[in-house]
């Protein structure tokens, strides 16, 4: 079990935000960091999930939206990214889990009135935890992701075959590509969690996590998804969507959208990539004001 030093994280451009722990797993188990932004009292709770290579450093342009408007905000790095512990053995990552980290996470926090923000892995995985626990979610924000039903679009694999010849993928570089005005401060800041290859254990295994089958660990889980946002789901949602992302863009999301009870149609964000939040301080107002949230 690997741990970046705290030293790498030293000064990065728009990110002042010190690191929590919580052993979701047990006290033997990784460490989960996490940034506890805002009033702890708020009656509103913003839990915000990353996905691959990302962690949470990619909100940094929501996360100030959210404190002004009086809001929690809780940004947990998934285990092996961000501050969080790194498994150095690929096969320690599981769909399952994952989610039971989660799931685990929010309940020590107790975290209530929440509103779910997600993109990439953060809904692969966060869209699955309302049903568990579905008095703690009021309300949706969801950005570039799907439901990992079993079914892989040719744009997946294309993705997964990249990644799979990567095995240090340059985390910085990727994010830049998708945003090209991105300073390379801010692009370096992608890097910084992982000093070597030996930390990247986690990224090279998400992409074949993604359920292919019917029968794969993690479809049933996320067909039962499906359903409560369907039929049971009762929050607000909003959705975004960066409409460069060639993989999880705008027919894509169309289709989640159906899926999800009361959704309405997308605020399509025509320059945004798959890292949609890095476009991210227009659609956290957007969603603050169609949730009645915005700050006074």
């Amino acid at each position: 079990m690997l741990r970046t030093p705290d030293s790498r994280f030293a000064d990065l451009p728009g990110w002042p935000y010190p690191p929590r722990y919580a052993h979701p797993l047990g006290v033997d188990g990784p460490r989960v960091a996490y940034v506890d932004a805002g009033p702890p009292w708020a009656a509103v709770t913003a839990l915000c999930l990353h996905g691959n290579p990302a962690w949470g450093y990619l909100y940094r342009h929501m996360l100030p939206v959210f404190t002004a408007a009086g809001l929690r905000v809780v940004v947990p790095d998934l285990i092996g990214f961000g501050r969080s512990d790194k498994p150095e053995d690929e096969a320690w990552h599981q769909f399952d889990t994952h989610r039971r980290s989660l799931l685990t996470f929010i309940d020590q926090l107790d975290l209530r009135n929440v509103l779910l923000v997600c993109q990439d892995w953060g809904g692969i995985f966060g869209l699955t935890l309302p049903m568990a626990a579905p008095q703690r979610f009021t309300r949706l924000l969801v950005m570039n992701t799907t439901l990992a039903t079993g079914e892989t679009s040719p744009g997946f694999k294309a993705w997964r075959d990249y990644s799979n010849s990567q095995p240090d993928l340059a985390v910085g570089k990727l994010l830049k590509r998708g945003k090209r005005d991105l300073p390379d401060a801010e692009a370096a800041g992608y890097d910084v969690p992982f000093p070597d290859a030996t930390y990247k254990a986690a990224l090279r295994a998400f992409p074949n996590l993604v359920p292919e089958g019917v029968d794969a660990p993690g479809a049933a889980i996320s067909r039962a998804a499906q359903v409560f946002w369907q039929r049971d789901w009762q929050g607000q949602s909003f959705m975004a969507v960066g409409a460069q992302d060639p993989v999880l863009g705008l027919p894509t999301m169309e289709t989640l959208r159906a899926q999800i009870r009361g959704c309405p149609p997308p605020m399509v964000v025509g320059e945004g990539g798959h890292f949609v939040q890095e476009w991210g301080a227009p659609i956290a107002t957007a969603a603050l004001a169609h949730f009645g949230l915005s700050a006074a």
